[in-house]
């Protein structure tokens, strides 16, 4: 008996793959929507920019957030500012974002040769590491509670 539900398929590897990603982030979208009772509308992204008289950007800071909790996904200032206290405000404009948006709680992670220690004295807590990361460093898994 022949199995009506086999699918003739190839397996290929390649690089970044913009049509897959969109794919595979609808997939897992309507996956983990069913299983926490979630929808896209409880999901969105914002940014943080900070830039010169000139435009040139200075830093920032990507996010998403998703039905109450919100990741930062990257946050950067360049070497020339970090002594000026913007990674403090955009952290703050940040979270500030993420309570306007409904969200009581911030996730990041940060290599052991970033900067733990900057979101660890803002109030974020360890959750756990990845181990193994190139040159013999952590990934530093951390999680705040806004008030």
């Amino acid at each position: 008996m022949t199995d009506d539900l086999h699918v003739s398929a190839t397996l290929s590897l390649g690089d970044g793959d913009a049509e897959l990603a969109a794919v595979l982030d609808a997939g897992l979208d309507e996956y983990n929507f069913a299983a926490t009772g979630t929808s896209k509308k409880d999901q969105s992204q914002f940014s943080v920019k900070v830039a010169d008289t000139d435009g040139v950007i200075l830093g920032g800071l990507t996010a998403w957030t998703w039905a109450g909790l919100c990741g930062i996904s990257m946050l950067w200032v360049r070497e020339d500012s970090r002594k000026d206290g913007w990674g403090r405000k955009i952290l703050a404009a940040a979270e500030e974002e993420a309570r306007r948006r409904g969200c009581d709680r911030v996730c990041v992670s940060s290599f052991t040769f970033q900067a733990p220690e900057f979101y660890q004295k803002h109030g974020y807590v360890e959750t756990g590491r990845t181990l193994g990361i190139p040159g013999g460093a952590e990934d530093v898994h951390m999680i705040k509670t806004l008030g």
